[in-house]
Formats: C-alpha cells, sequence, structure tokens
C-alpha cells in the first residue's frame, strides 16, 4: 500500500521525482531563512512553480495542505530535528525525532516521511541517534503504509569552515547510503559526490531504492543546471533542491527548468533558456 503514496510523489511518465526542500527553519540557522522568513508566501510561489512535492514540517505543513484543489504538489514531511547545521558545533550535538510523527504524517495526508543518518566527524552519539530513529520509525511506515526517505549525510569536519559542509568521499558516502539502505529505507536523499560522473556507483549501491540528489548550498544556475543534467544521466530518480530554489530571485522559472531536465532529459543549455 506504500505505492499509492508514492504514486503521487513520482511522475507517472517518467518516474522521477522533483522534491522542493522548504523545512529549513526547523534546525535554528539563521542564514537558512533567507528568502523564507514568510513561509506561507514562500510556499504559494513554489506551490505555483508545480514541482512534485514540497519538503516541510509539522509546523509548516498546513500552509501547503488548506491549498484547495488536487492540483498541488504531494507533501514530504520532515520528521526530526538536529542543532548540527551551525558555524560552529556546541558541546552537545543532537539530531531528535518527533514523537507520533508517522501518525501526524498520516493525518497531514503527506506522500512521504523524511528522516536523517549523519555521519558526523567526532559526533558518533548523532550518528546513534539517527539510527535509534529510523528503527522505530520503520515498524511503523510499514503499520500506516507511509514511504520513509531515509538521508544520509556524510559531513566535513566542522573546523575546515563551519556548518553544513557535505563531503563528496565516494568511499563514505557508499557505505552510508548502503546502511539507509539495508536500515529499510523507501527513498535515499543523498548529497552529490566530488565526481558527478561516479554517481551512478550511489545508485548501484542502492540497488531497487530510488535515489533522490540533495542541491545543496547556493550554486550559480549553470552549476547546479549542469550538475543535474550529468545526475540525470548517472540514473538517479530525481532531485531534492532547496536553497537553490527558494534562494533563486526567479524560482518559478527555475522550477520549471529542472522539471524539464527531470522529466523530459533536456539539457541544461536547452534549460537555461526558461531563465533568459
Amino acid at each position: 500500500m506504500k505505492q499509492y503514496r508514492l504514486n503521487r510523489l513520482f511522475n507517472a511518465n517518467s518516474n522521477k521525482c522533483f522534491d522542493v526542500a522548504i523545512d529549513h527553519g526547523f534546525f535554528n540557522e539563521h542564514s537558512f531563512l533567507q528568502s523564507i522568513e514568510n513561509i506561507e508566501k514562500a510556499i504559494k510561489v513554489i506551490v505555483e512553480a508545480n514541482p512534485d512535492a514540497v519538503q516541510l514540517t509539522t509546523g509548516q505543513a498546513r500552509y501547503l495542505q488548506s491549498i484547495p484543489g488536487k492540483q498541488k504538489p504531494a507533501l514530504v514531511l520532515r520528521t526530526d530535528v538536529a542543532n548540527v547545521y551551525g558555524t560552529s558545533l556546541l558541546s552537545t550535538s543532537f539530531s531528535l525525532m518527533l514523537e507520533d510523527c508517522v501518525e501526524q504524517a498520516v493525518r497531514l495526508d503527506a506522500a512521504c516521511m523524511c528522516v536523517n543518518l549523519f555521519q558526523i566527524p567526532g559526533a558518533p552519539e548523532v550518528t546513534k541517534e539517527c539510527v535509534q530513529n529510523i528503527l522505530k520509525l520503520k515498524p511503523l511506515s510499514e503499520k500506516y503504509s507511509m514511504p520513509m526517505m531515509v538521508e544520509p549525510l556524510v559531513f566535513r569536519p566542522n573546523s575546515e569552515k563551519g556548518g553544513y559542509m557535505v563531503n563528496g568521499d565516494l568511499k563514505q558516502i557508499l557505505p552510508l547510503v548502503r546502511q539507509a539502505v539495508e536500515l529499510g529505507a523507501d527513498i535515499i536523499k543523498a548529497d552529490p559526490c566530488d565526481n558527478v560522473k561516479e554517481y551512478h556507483k550511489v545508485v548501484e549501491i542502492a540497488g531497487t531504492i530510488p535515489v533522490l540528489v540533495r542541491g545543496g548550498g547556493r550554486a550559480s544556475d549553470e552549476e547546479i543546471l549542469d550538475r543535474t543534467e550529468e545526475l540525470m544521466k548517472q540514473g538517479v530518480a530525481g532531485i531534492v533542491y532547496g536553497r537553490n530554489i527558494i534562494q533563486h530571485p526567479k524560482p518559478t522559472a527555475i522550477v520549471k527548468a529542472l522539471m524539464e531536465m527531470v522529466h523530459h532529459n533536456i539539457s541544461a543549455k536547452e534549460a537555461i533558456k526558461y531563465l533568459k
């Protein structure tokens, strides 16, 4: 029965998904609030752009789900909150899961729920909490037929720059992605690797579990479109981009360009025309 919800998440023709993440306010980091200070307005802009899904928290999902009509993006519900994204790590790091979050996802008519699996240098206790969260979610995911998207993220040492630094080393990404699959993920949401042409290895290690790729920090239009074109060639099932959409001066146009890339395999060169 999970397939019923997955049918709302993945395009019927391409079997791909473009999910726009707007759950950044959950993490208590000022820089993440840029362009989503007014979350209701931001959600309306993204809904008008019409991606396949929007990723939100339990506190903000009502703005999406209160929009009338059936032609709106599916809801991906964030289930956990962490304090690991600041420019400097606190003395105690955590990743905590909401109570009854699967039932909340059902009540909010979500198509999927999302949970983190962090690997942070010097913070093994956070990885332990993430694994415990997933272990608790898995049986409830099956009971309520609520697909579970696991987000395996490998961090670079905070001392290098601080805050939300992606480690693109495949040797570290691959085992964490595989662990997410072993723990029962229905969907993988993972970072790109340093050499995007090798991303097929991530797809391979995930087996039959679809892989969606995160967008990460703000990048130029050319960079994000070129990367997306290569990722689609590598066999990914779609993308989950946040700040590259909500902080873009033309969010509707960039969504249109990326939707055409994800679902119709147009090139980056063709997609850039939507932004002119």
